[in-house]
């Protein structure tokens, strides 16, 4: 995969916090950021009754039982399907 680069426009003081920070560094909290993101938001609409649990959890990029691991952990319920009771016993 190519590389792109990207500009952001971010205030001063977050700035200077990271300007002394490493590509990696940043590279890392980019990805983990975007990745909680996408779950909170799936979640979110799960919640409200927006998307099926299924589509919430592609919606996230992770499989019923992955999702439904950030579901507990949230107080949330989610449906117990065949598939989610399968990966489960797997693992």
């Amino acid at each position: 995969m190519a590389d792109v680069s990207l500009t952001l426009s971010v205030p001063e003081s977050l700035a200077r916090e990271i300007e002394s920070a490493r590509q990696d560094f940043l590279l890392e909290l980019l990805e983990r950021g975007w990745r909680e993101l996408k779950i909170d938001r799936a979640l979110d609409q799960y919640s409200r009754g927006g998307m099926s649990f299924g589509a919430a959890a592609a919606q996230a990029g992770l499989s019923q039982s992955e999702l439904a691991r950030y579901a507990y952990s949230r107080g949330l319920e989610p449906p117990a399907s065949e598939q989610t009771l399968r990966e489960e016993l797997a693992s």
